[in-house]
Formats: structure tokens, C-alpha cells, sequence
């Protein structure tokens, strides 16, 4: 398995954290959930620091070598600041609540909240 850690100060570009969530919500979340061998992808951010980025978990080196949906570096305008692939040691699942991983998290808990406004 291998990991990839990717992450870009906004500070330099049109793009915001709010833009960039509505950019998962339309396009990037639905076409991530098609690519091959991606067993994981996490969109992060940092408000207080403008940051955006993603941590990747894949099954192997070979599918993590492949073109992927992702129009990130086109709407930011440059690549990302960090970018670091890993070799992956363990992996487990702790005790949870949440049934369902996907479609979690502030894009559309807040997507969710603006609706029901």
C-alpha cells in the first residue's frame, strides 16, 4: 500500500477553501469514487492558515501512478507546495459510530445546512 500527502497555500490563488468544497461537491468527490485502487481519499483543510490539501491511501505504488480526475492544479494555479508519497506499515479501523465514511465531512454537512435554512 501506499500513501499520498498533498497540500497548497491558497494565499497565491483565485481559489478559496469555500470555492474549492463547492468544486468537491460538484465534480471531484463523484469522480474519485471511479479511480481504480483508490482504497481513501481525505480533503483537508486549515482556515486559519488557508491550506487545502488531500491524503490519498492506495491498495498499490502501481495505481497510484495513474492520471486522475482531479482539476485541483488547473483551478488553484499552481501545484501543490507539498507533495509526498509514503510507503504504508499498518492500517486499521477503530471503533466507530458513523455507519457510512463516505460523504462525510464540512462539504456537505454545510451544503446540508444551508439547504434546510
Amino acid at each position: 500500500m501506499r500513501a499520498d500527502v498533498v497540500w497548497w497555500d491558497l494565499s497565491a490563488s483565485g481559489q478559496t477553501i469555500e470555492s474549492m468544497r463547492e468544486y468537491l461537491r460538484e465534480e471531484s468527490v463523484a469522480a474519485f469514487a471511479e479511480v481504480p485502487g483508490l482504497r481513501f481519499k481525505m480533503w483537508l483543510s486549515d482556515p486559519d492558515t488557508n491550506r487545502w490539501g488531500a491524503v490519498l491511501l492506495w491498495e498499490s505504488n502501481e495505481a497510484s501512478q495513474q492520471a486522475l480526475p482531479s482539476r485541483a492544479l488547473e483551478l488553484i494555479g499552481y501545484a501543490p507546495q507539498v507533495a509526498h508519497a509514503f510507503d504504508v506499515e499498518a492500517t486499521i479501523e477503530g471503533r466507530h459510530e458513523t455507519q457510512r465514511l463516505a460523504l462525510q465531512g464540512l462539504a456537505f454537512t454545510e451544503a446540508m445546512q444551508s439547504k434546510s435554512s
